[in-house]
């Protein structure tokens, strides 16, 4: 009985990795003259926008390079480096952009939000 449980879910697994795995690669490159345009406020909500972005990221990696892959599972453990990694370059990204929004912040705003 614990062998079908377990062969049901390793399809599943396999499925919802390969849908999170696809979800990585949304999102664009940093774009520091976006950031010339915004207003202290707005600056501040980016940042912290990027920074939740950066930690759900990390939690979804976590969660990703703790998955258990069954060894009968042909290619599974490669598939779980993939979106391990994909999800490594996401946060980079992200870390980018935050980087830029807060060297603009920094020059534009005193520390108060407008």
């Amino acid at each position: 009985m614990n062998l079908i449980s377990t062969t049901g879910s390793a399809p599943v697994l396999l499925a919802a990795m390969l849908l999170v795995g696809g979800c990585g690669t949304i999102g664009g490159r940093a774009d520091p003259a976006k950031y010339e345009s915004m207003s202290c406020a707005e600056l501040n909500s980016a940042v912290g926008s990027s920074a939740s972005d950066i930690s759900q990221t990390a939690i979804t990696r976590g969660k990703v390079a703790n998955t258990s892959v069954p060894r009968w599972l042909l290619g599974g453990s490669r598939v779980k480096t993939a979106v391990a990694n994909r999800e490594t370059a996401r946060i980079d990204r992200l870390k980018q952009q935050q980087d830029a929004a807060v060297a603009v912040r920094a020059r534009k705003c005193d520390g108060s939000a407008d």
